[in-house]
This record gives C-alpha cells, structure tokens and sequence, in this order.
C-alpha cells in the first residue's frame, strides 16, 4: 500500500494536558490539548478543566458552538441559561449554541472534566463571550 495513503503510516500528534499551559482566565484550570494550535484540527477542539472545591469557571457562551461537557471526577454545578443542573463523575451535559453557562465545584474535592467544542468560530477571539466579571488575576 502506497504510504501515502496508508493511516497507519501518517504521524499521528499525541498531545498531554501537562504538554499545554493553563488559562486561568476565567477560573479553574482548563487546557486546550487538542486544537488547531496543537494538532492542526480543523473542526474542534477538546481540553479538560481542573476545579477546586469552591471554584468557578465564569459564566459565559459561544456564539459559534456547541459544547459536550463530561464530568471524569468530582461534582459540578453547571447553570445553563439560569437553571442549575447537578454533574457528577461519569456525567455529561450537551450545551446548545448561544446557552450561558457556568461551572462551579460545590463539591469538597476538586472536579475533573473535558470539554469538547465545534464547529470552531470563524477566529479565537469570537469563540467566547463572557457575561460576568473575571476573577482577579491570582484568584484561586
């Protein structure tokens, strides 16, 4: 078979969430692993959020696109459009375009998720549109 068109002979990009900084920008600790800065991809991008217990990620949306939210540990709760919905380990949430949400560890452990979103806005900085204050730079 001609390598060229042959999967197993293309390089496949394995990326670790230790291999990408934080943004803290908006609470918790959430890394971007898979996107189109790390692996080219060109419909999504996928990432995991550590949180606290007591932690948030402010709320915001995404004029662009859906995000999948999984709970791998702990216990969140997500507010979708000002309804709060409970996420604990081994759950997901599915959050439509143009949905406000917030996620926050009322839990005593810290929480560990993955997010995937898609499509991708048509730029990175259109991706998000945050609708409460920032935490303070430093803020746990």
């Amino acid at each position: 078979m001609n390598n060229a068109t042959d999967p197993a002979a293309q390089v496949v990009p394995v990326v670790s969430a230790e291999d990408v900084p934080a943004n803290r920008r908006r609470g918790g600790d959430i890394r971007t692993v898979l996107s189109p800065a790390t692996v080219g991809a060109q419909s999504g991008f996928l990432g995991t959020v550590t949180l606290a217990a007591g932690e948030a990620v402010t709320e915001h949306w995404h004029p662009y696109s859906e995000e999948f939210l999984f709970c791998v540990r702990g216990e969140v709760t997500v507010r979708l459009d000002g309804m709060d919905c409970r996420l604990g380990t081994n759950q997901g949430v599915f959050i439509p375009i143009g949905v406000r949400h917030r996620v926050t560890n009322r839990g005593g452990e810290p929480a560990f998720l993955v997010f995937q979103l898609s499509p991708l806005a048509p730029a990175p900085h259109l991706g998000h549109v945050d609708t409460e204050p920032l935490p303070p730079a430093g803020a746990p």
